[in-house]
Parts: structure tokens; C-alpha cells; sequence
């Protein structure tokens, strides 16, 4: 294998996936051209996801600079575990992957699950939980962000329920009651039981159930819009967008269980184990523990898996506020570190009016992509600089810091590694 220095450039697989933004729309399109002139767009083809690591559904590969094949990076770094940091050596892989997503249609309602939880189901059923692991998620929106995540305030809840007939009859009415008269008192745990059982009836409710009251709703909502009528109190842009993307499906009233989040720019999300949550429209920078479990129960035509989801998920309410994560900022470097070893994810701004930045060294593998700007990266085991623009993703080694000079108005790198300790101010 190709003797190479601590930073080197990637090629990364990108996933074409039907919910994708097309064409020029999506963002992991537009970093993927500005990274490879060669790399052609297809105005009909659809755009969803830009995977950069060692996953073997779609396995960066290391640029070659001496004219050979391509390098897989899995295989480098089972080769090389003495260059990824002392705590992601143990397993001689990276204990995350890192995403662009290009979000059009949405996402499943799903959850992650936890990692003993992991174990027993992939145990169960390794055809549908194809590892151990769990997968908790961090989402940083790129352009303006849509999902669902978390469960709303009971009192939000109830106000639906009181309000909207359909919704009330779909849930079930005893459930409906049930949560009702908890939305009164104080009693935590009275609430999580009233959100579990209103949610479960929910999604075991009769389909023919589902279909006929959701076809009243849309109906209904579709009226007032032609009559120029406030609709917000039915959520009717996310309620109309789920429906026409999935027509009667049961999801559709979950928007209502569900926080809806708008994330700007630069904002973020992080989807711990048990979690609900649905990714509606918008691009992101997604990172997370490499793993694929996932447990469906809404908007997806792939497997679901509504007892397990139903039991499994933490009814807890937030407030949209306690859905967004909060990040440390440190002059110029945005720290988006969760409570968890996996992974980070360090965003490093160079204003417009500098033109030099660092990645300084820390004991973590990392795998960095430009989103904005035009310079060079260079190292200490850099012979010659690496040429550096938007959608230019590489890697640097552990224990390795990486000089930017900035040739454009400022440049933003996102970098993804494992948890390492956050300088101080």
C-alpha cells in the first residue's frame, strides 16, 4: 500500500436516494461538482447524501497521487490504527461517519436505539439491524432546516386534540381522554403515560381508520386555504407537504405529537438514542456513531417496526427551544460536542478580512470538508500543499495540525472526529 503523509484528499461515495434534493437543488450535488469538474450533474437524478468514512456501504477512497488506483480509507486505517488516536485505535476503525444530506422529501418517523438495546435487536433480527451499535446523530443545517424531533408539551398535544376531530378520532378517543386529563395536573408521570399510550393507539390504530379521518383533515384544510383562511393552527404546510409525499399515511398525524424545528444556518440538532424525530426539507451537515440501526414507524416505505418504536422511545416533552442543540464557540471555532465518545464536530470560520486559519492537532483521526472558500491546506508531512475549494473533503491523521491559507473572502471547514477535550477560552 501507498506509503502517504498525515492529510491527504478524499473521494467520497455520494447516495442517490428518492427523498434527495435533484439536480443543481442539492447541495451534496453543488460540493461534489465544485470539488470534481469531472463529476457530472443529472437535472433529472436525485442528490441525498455525501458519505465521508469508512462505512462499507459507501467507503471513501483515498486520492492517489502517484497515478495508482484509488486507495479504500477503511483499509488505510485498518493498516495504519496507530495513526487515528489512542481511543479509536482499540478498534482499528473510525468510530464515526460524516454526511452531507439534501434533504427534498421527508425522512421516516424513526428513532435510534441505545447500544444495549443495539445488541439485543441485532442479535434478534441481524437482517434488519445489521450491527451492534447505536447511532446517535448530530444534524448542523447548511441552508434552512426543517424536521421533527422530540415530543411536543402536553398542553400543545392536548390543544390538537381538543381542536382537531380527525386527530382525536385517529389517536382513539380513550387515549384521547386519557391525556386530556393529564394535560391538567402536574405529574410527570402521568403525562409520559398518557403521551405513550395516545401515541401507540396512534400508530396501531385500523388503517381505514387512518385514510378516512386524514382525508377529512386534508380536505378540510385544503378549504381553508382556497378561502384564504388562517390554517397554522393545523401545521398545514408540514401537514399537506407529509400527505402529498405520503398520501394517508399514519405519520401524517404524528406532526402533531412532534415538535415541528426550524434549524438557520450554523444550528443544530442532536438526536440522542430514543428520540423521535423525522428530517423534513433542507441541507445539512450530518455526523454519527457509524452504525445503520434505525427503527421506523411512519413515512417510509422501507421496514417498520411500530411495537418496538412505540416501546422504546422516550415521551418526554421539550420545548422547540431544548430541541436545538447548543454549541461552544471559541473566537472563529464552533465546537458541536454532545455527551457522547463518537464523535464532534468543529466548524472553523476564516473571516473574510484574514487569510490564514489552523486546524490544530488533537488525538483524533479527522475528516474535514470546505463548504465555502479557496486556499490551501499544509503540514508538517505535506511535501506540497494540498489545493483546497468548496467540496474539497480530506483527512488528517492524529496528532497532526493542518495550516489554511485562504485565497477567497473567508472559508468555512467542517471536521468530524471523536470526542476530544475542548480547549479553553
Amino acid at each position: 500500500m501507498e506509503q502517504l503523509p498525515k492529510v491527504f484528499p478524499l473521494k467520497c461515495a455520494v447516495q442517490k436516494y428518492l427523498w434527495g434534493k435533484i439536480g443543481h437543488d442539492s447541495e451534496v450535488a453543488q460540493l461534489s461538482l465544485s470539488a470534481d469538474p469531472s463529476f457530472e450533474v443529472d437535472e433529472n437524478s436525485t442528490y441525498a447524501e455525501l458519505w465521508m468514512g469508512t462505512h462499507p456501504n459507501g467507503p471513501s477512497r483515498i486520492i492517489s497521487s502517484s497515478g495508482d488506483a484509488d486507495i479504500d480509507l477503511g483499509a488505510w486505517v485498518q493498516k495504519n490504527a496507530d495513526s487515528i488516536g489512542t481511543e479509536m485505535e482499540k478498534n482499528k476503525n473510525l468510530s464515526f461517519l460524516f454526511k452531507v444530506l439534501s434533504v427534498k422529501t421527508a425522512l421516516s418517523i424513526q428513532a435510534h436505539p441505545n447500544k444495549v438495546l443495539a445488541e439485543l435487536i441485532h442479535k434478534e433480527k441481524p437482517e434488519l439491524y445489521k450491527d451492534p451499535n447505536h447511532k446517535p446523530e448530530m444534524a448542523i443545517a447548511l441552508t434552512p432546516f426543517k424536521g421533527l424531533c422530540g415530543f411536543r408539551p402536553i398542553k400543545e398535544v392536548a390543544g390538537y386534540l381538543k381542536y382537531i376531530e380527525e386527530f382525536r378520532t385517529a389517536v382513539g378517543g380513550q387515549y384521547a381522554v386519557k391525556l386530556l386529563t393529564a394535560s391538567k395536573c402536574m405529574d410527570q408521570k402521568l403525562h409520559i403515560e398518557a403521551m405513550k399510550d395516545c401515541f401507540s393507539g396512534l400508530m396501531n390504530q385500523k388503517k381505514d381508520v387512518i385514510h378516512a379521518q386524514l382525508s377529512s383533515l386534508i380536505n378540510h384544510v385544503t378549504e381553508l386555504e382556497k378561502e384564504g383562511k388562517d390554517t397554522s393552527q393545523y401545521e398545514a404546510d408540514v401537514l399537506l407537504k407529509v400527505n402529498r409525499e405520503f398520501p394517508g399515511d399514519v405519520g401524517c398525524f404524528a406532526i402533531y405529537f412532534l415538535n415541528v424545528v426550524n434549524l438557520n444556518p450554523g444550528e443544530a440538532m442532536f438526536l440522542r438514542a430514543s428520540l423521535p424525530h423525522a428530517y423534513l426539507s433542507g441541507d445539512c451537515i450530518e455526523c454519527m456513531a457509524c452504525s445503520d440501526n434505525t427503527i421506523r414507524a411512519g413515512l417510509t416505505p422501507k421496514h417498520r417496526d411500530v411495537n418496538l418504536l412505540c416501546e422504546m422511545l422516550d415521551y418526554n416533552s421539550l420545548s422547540v427551544a431544548k430541541t436545538k442543540f447548543r454549541p461552544i464557540q471559541r473566537g472563529n471555532v464552533t465546537y458541536y460536542k454532545p455527551d457522547i465518545e463518537d464523535f464532534m464536530v468543529t466548524k472553523v470560520e476564516v473571516p473574510a478580512d484574514s487569510t490564514s486559519g489552523v486546524l490544530h492537532s488533537i488525538d483524533s483521526a479527522s475528516i474535514c470538508i470546505v463548504i465555502q472558500g479557496e486556499g490551501q491546506a499544509s503540514s508538517c508531512s505535506l511535501v506540497s500543499a494540498l489545493d483546497l475549494s468548496k467540496g474539497s473533503v480530506f483527512f488528517i491523521a492524529a496528532n497532526e495540525e493542518v495550516h489554511l491559507t485562504v485565497s477567497s473572502q473567508g472559508m468555512v471547514v467542517y471536521r468530524a472526529s471523536y470526542s476530544v477535550k475542548i480547549p479553553s477560552a
